[in-house]
């Protein structure tokens, strides 16, 4: 049984036999030599999901030459190669058509759907939201009634660009398409080790639909200067700790140690609805470094109990902020600098967290484990290298090369006088340190 169906039904009442078969070692001659084989059944699934029976030849090595194996080796090979198609009882023999692909894809959505996706403890509510949507408006009306092995890259990847016009997308809908059979050869209805056709599917240079860029520190030291307090004091943790706005949203004041200055990730909240982290490597221990000072403030001002929201909505205390009130805000004071683009958010400033994170010296593992990433290849993603920070790298390599290429100055010897000048007249007589006058020996012999 797997969920609320037989494998007779994912498979559309396939009829497969039972068959233990045990055929008889022979020797022929083959095109690379004479080698031992043996002739088998094997039930084939066809286009139109019916099953045709077919008679095979197995060689399982070599029987003259000096690679040949003996009579008894090669019944070992042959069991262990039969070990895979025997099927004893009607379950088994189900199964075995089941590993090669002939479940709907329609019923395996629907398995994924009311396993995988009902764990509420295991997935967090946007992916769930987000699998569902695929799954219901793209994928199950498109290839819903094709069994999985009907499936083909070429035409998976055609669908995809003459369908969606965002790159993002693209690669979202062929995750999720691959997901649907990774989910099947957990419950033996793909074959174990192959590959998707979806993950063959070529998407093409990636694209971005939105700029990528962050501000300066001067744009975002104006933007932030025209914010009000309240949307202001998100933006400067996002920069602070290169939190995502969903877990700034989600902290309570329980999650905030003031005294060592540090927050606490453990949930997060989307569409108002609060929820675990994104991953397990997003459950961890931010600095706050100046902003403590900020947030304890706020804390006494408040009167804040344990279990408030660091950031409540002004008509709703029992609620968190809205994302796009933050958002919104944002762009104004933005617009009103002239440095709005489409694409500024909250989450710009969690790339430039990254970013200036490792401009100020840190390392990029550091700049990943703080911002939660499971991989450095993330971290590459939102790691910007601004014109300001690549000239200033450049005028070092610039500096370090013209001091190479400067000839060293060597101090000057001392020169000695010519050998026809008559020497030096001897240097006049010290005066005594008492004042008395100095008497030459010559003088006193005279």
């Amino acid at each position: 049984m797997h969920d609320e169906g037989t494998l007779h039904a994912l498979t559309g009442g396939l009829k497969a036999k039972v068959r233990v078969q045990h055929p008889k070692i022979l020797e022929a001659k083959f095109r690379e030599g004479w080698k031992w084989f043996f002739r088998y059944y094997a039930d084939e699934v066809q286009a139109d999901g019916s099953v045709k029976t077919v008679r095979k030849k197995q060689a399982v090595g070599f029987s003259r030459g000096d690679e040949k194996i003996t009579k008894k080796e090669a019944e070992v090979e042959r069991d262990k190669f039969l070990r895979k198609l025997n099927a004893p009882t009607i379950e088994d023999a189900v199964e075995k058509i089941a590993e090669t692909g002939v479940a709907l894809i329609r019923d395996v959505a629907r398995m994924f759907e009311e396993g995988y996706l009902s764990r509420e403890k295991q997935l967090a509510k946007a992916t769930r939201d987000k699998y569902r949507h695929l799954l219901n408006s793209c994928i199950v009306p498109k290839w819903g009634t094709l069994r999985l092995n009907q499936l083909r890259p070429q035409a998976v990847e055609d669908w995809l660009h003459s369908t969606f016009d965002s790159w993002w997308t693209m690669y979202s809908v062929r995750a999720t398409l691959s997901q649907l059979y990774y989910y099947a050869e957990g419950h033996g209805l793909w074959e174990e080790g192959r590959r998707s056709p979806a993950s063959k599917a070529k998407l093409g240079r990636k694209r971005y639909s939105n700029e990528r860029r962050i501000l300066s520190f001067e744009e975002t030291a104006r933007v932030l200067a025209r914010m009000n307090p309240e949307e202001r004091l998100v933006i400067e943790l996002c920069i602070a700790t290169g939190v995502r706005i969903s877990e700034a949203l989600g902290l309570q004041w329980k999650h905030v140690n003031l005294g060592a200055a540090t927050i606490r990730i453990e949930q997060r909240v989307w569409h108002q609805e609060v929820g675990p982290p994104k991953t397990e490597a997003s459950r961890r221990i931010l600095g706050l470094g100046d902003l403590a000072v900020r947030l304890r403030e706020e804390a006494t001002r408040r009167a804040a109990t344990p279990d408030d929201w660091v950031f409540p909505q002004k008509h709703a205390p029992g609620r968190p902020m809205w994302d796009s009130t933050v958002r919104e805000a944002l762009h104004e004071a933005a617009r009103a600098e002239g440095c709005d683009f489409r694409g500024l958010g909250a989450h710009t400033f969690r790339r430039a967290n990254i970013t200036w994170r490792q401009e100020v010296g840190g390392s990029a593992i550091e700049a990943s484990k703080i911002a939660g990433h499971c991989s450095l290849e993330m971290t590459s993603h939102y790691t910007f290298v601004a014109p300001e920070r690549q000239n200033e790298l450049t005028r070092r390599i610039q500096q370090k090369l013209a001091a190479a290429a400067k000839p060293e100055e060597k101090p000057a010897e001392p020169q000695l006088p010519p050998s026809n000048t008559p020497p030096a007249a001897p240097p006049a007589p010290e005066t005594p340190p008492n004042g008395g006058i100095a008497i030459s020996v010559t003088t006193m012999i005279q």
